[in-house]
């Protein structure tokens, strides 16, 4: 992980992936997948926006919808312990 990378994920930014169904003008019934991840800042996710408002503004397809997965904050690590019987 790069430190750039490692501040912004101890400031709160986590690993989000987002999937954008479109369709191009000429072919409305032709929904297409782009997904594309990056590091954000949950829950405003300022990245995803402006993504989203240079598509709209920029590219010619159509957003149908998006789907939007993240990942948990940096954290320590739990441990937790647990009994284990072998039987032979």
């Amino acid at each position: 992980m790069e430190t750039d990378e490692l501040s912004l994920r101890l400031k709160g930014w986590r690993l989000a992936t987002a999937e954008v169904l479109y369709y191009m003008p000429d072919h409305p019934s032709l929904l297409q997948s782009f997904m594309w991840q990056t590091l954000d800042l949950a829950p405003q996710y300022p990245r995803i926006h402006r993504f989203l408002n240079f598509w709209r503004s920029e590219i010619d397809a159509v957003i149908h919808s998006v789907r939007l997965a993240t990942g948990e904050h940096l954290a320590p690590a739990r441990i937790q312990t647990a009994d284990v019987i072998l039987h032979h």
